[in-house]
């Protein structure tokens, strides 16, 4: 356990000091959520108005930031296997095997990094909320799952970003399989739109969703009448997933050794 732990956090240095040496990409990381909730917080900002919509007639901008927060982990942990596919195209990744690093130490320093990145992204995204004007009811309940459904989240899909990338070994296999998931996950849920106004079929589809199952927990976190019966099931579900995907992509490395 020493050594996993020892070289999971040399492997999370390696991506976040990869990361820092790219002062360009660190601030598209940061300011492209920001865009996306200031654009969609006005562009909608009158779908509070429709009759039946949920939100108990607070501002559309407090309703879509879990929304944003959920959107932001999802669509960045897909691409962690692009770490990946580089490292493959370099060399690095048959050395790392040929390494005694652990196996799982790889997966955790990329899941890891995503996670950071996740933790600072969400921040990022609630100060400009409350700076366009969204308030909260219950800030550090709701801020504090805020942060664990998002990094829970990334987890998922950065582990799975990871076992496509180490089955498929090909950059544009991994982003159009990401692509292919990402944007239907998040139309399927309730991340911009309050389930109550979709179609029946699309709410049924929005309990299985992981990204919904996030949004919900912050959602809910963040009001003033918490759901428990709502958040508990749901970020449970998050926690148990995030185990599975960790486990299958540490299983991927078999499969990438025995066709390399």
């Amino acid at each position: 356990m020493t050594t996993l732990v020892a070289h999971s956090t040399l492997l999370t240095k390696r991506s976040l000091t990869a990361l820092v040496r790219q002062p360009a990409f660190v601030l598209i990381t940061l300011i492209q959520p920001a865009i996306w909730l200031l654009l969609f917080g006005a562009l909608f900002e009158k779908v509070v108005q429709i009759p039946g919509f949920g939100s108990g007639g607070s501002s559309y901008l407090e309703f879509l930031t879990p929304g944003v927060v959920a959107m932001t982990a999802l669509l960045s942990a897909a691409w962690a296997g692009t770490v990946y596919i580089e490292d493959m195209n370099l060399g690095v990744m048959d050395r790392m095997l040929a390494s005694p690093v652990r196996r799982g130490a790889m997966i955790n320093g990329t899941v890891l990094y995503q996670g950071i990145v996740s933790v600072v992204q969400t921040a990022v995204i609630i100060v400009i909320g409350y700076a366009a004007g969204a308030r909260f009811e219950r800030p550090l309940v709701g801020i504090g799952l805020t942060f664990v459904s998002a990094a829970l989240l990334t987890v998922v899909f950065a582990a799975m970003s990871n076992a496509v990338a180490l089955l498929a070994r090909d950059q544009n296999a991994l982003i159009g399989i990401s692509q292919l998931l990402s944007l239907p996950l998040v139309f399927l849920s309730s991340a911009i739109m309050d389930p109550d106004l979709a179609p029946a079929w699309l709410r049924t589809i929005a309990t299985y969703n992981p990204l919904d199952w996030a949004v919900v927990v912050s959602r809910e976190g963040l009001s003033a009448a918490t759901d428990w019966s709502a958040v508990w099931p749901r970020l449970g579900a998050l926690a148990a997933l995030a185990l599975v995907m960790s486990w299958l992509a540490t299983q991927a490395f078999r499969a990438y050794q025995r066709s390399a």
